[in-house]
């Protein structure tokens, strides 16, 4: 079996990669994992180090752009993970022709060389940010998509695409939307990496508004094992929400960051609101559990603790990231 994961080097695509690779996912005990990646900014090498000797990976450095590279490396495949996407929202605010470029016409790439090397499974990996803002309740996975963002227009873009591929040409593909996902090897732009970060050198950790908005926390390793159950038995031409049934305000789980820290307000620096922040995120993971099993696994205190812990053991991985890069938060 061959699985080309794009955005491998990712926070997500990473993990999902290394578990693959270490056998936590026994459809793929034997498969070759094709990694494509562009390592732009959020990229990093250094995500797969724990599985860089694996004779069943392959590194490949390149764009989802490149029509050439892709269709290339899809012969032969016959699972795609997609995961490969520009995702902050901030930086789509500041500037959104790179999100359009590569949430979309990326996207596009990928489908129609899946189609023409006829792969067996195609998993394209978007988020809840798609559907919007839910002032109360749940979103289901056919509720219409209303965001309020570039980066989540662009997302919904990809998704419609990915679904248009499905109707017009029978490729099956599956659509995974995601809530906030958390865990080691996240980029330090995102809230707990940069707040977690933040308090590790001692500064202040920057609040948007009155910090009421909600989101829903998600473990990377729930993530990535609800889209391996995707990937093995969800329906083409379905889409399933995956959540990790937490909802917390921004002002809770600063409280939270501020307590693993034994810290005090006096950390934190209230900033503008986000222009366009959505209030509350939450997704319906009825059919994911009803079809697929699914359940959130990672208590999220015993996660949070475990990521505060990596982050602080783990000092030469983000301290360059920092320093390279303009950090705001998520």
């Amino acid at each position: 079996m061959r699985v080309l994961v794009t955005g491998g080097a990712g926070f997500i695509g990473s993990h999902y990669v290394r578990q693959a690779l270490s056998g936590a996912y026994p459809a793929l005990a034997d498969a070759e994992v094709v990694v494509l990646d562009k390592l732009t900014y959020a990229g990093n090498p250094a995500n797969l180090a724990p599985v860089a000797e694996s004779p069943r990976l392959k590194f490949v450095q390149g764009d989802i752009c490149d029509g050439a590279l892709v269709s290339e490396l899809m012969t032969g495949v016959d699972l795609v993970v997609h995961f490969a996407a520009e995702s902050h929202v901030d930086r789509s605010i500041l500037g959104s022709a790179d999100f359009v470029l590569t949430n979309v016409l990326g996207t596009q790439t990928l489908l129609q060389a899946a189609l023409g090397a006829g792969v067996g499974k195609f998993v394209h990996v978007s988020t809840d940010e798609v559907y919007g803002s839910i002032d109360e309740g749940s979103w289901p996975e056919d509720h219409a998509l209303e965001p309020n963002s570039p980066y989540s227009a662009s997302k919904a873009s990809s998704d419609l695409l990915a679904r248009a591929f499905f109707r017009t040409h029978g490729l099956p593909v599956c659509v995974t939307r995601c809530s906030n996902n958390y865990g080691p090897y996240q980029f330090p732009e995102k809230v707990i990496p940069l707040f977690v970060t933040n308090l590790l050198d001692g500064g202040k950790v920057p609040l948007y508004g009155d910090g009421l908005n909600v989101r829903d926390w998600l473990h990377v390793d729930d993530h990535c094992r609800g889209i391996q159950l995707v990937a093995e038995s969800g329906r083409a031409g379905e889409v399933y929400n995956i959540g990790g049934g937490t909802e917390l305000t921004n002002r809770e789980l600063t409280e939270r960051l501020l307590a693993a820290f034994d810290a005090g307000w006096d950390r934190v620096e209230p900033v503008p609101d986000r222009k366009g922040h959505d209030r509350r995120y939450s997704v319906d993971i009825t059919k994911i559990s009803t079809e697929l099993g699914y359940r959130p696994a990672v208590p999220f205190d015993q996660g949070l603790a475990d990521t505060v812990r990596w982050y602080r053991e783990n000092r030469s991985w983000w301290e360059p990231l920092k320093e390279r890069a303009a950090l705001v938060g998520k």
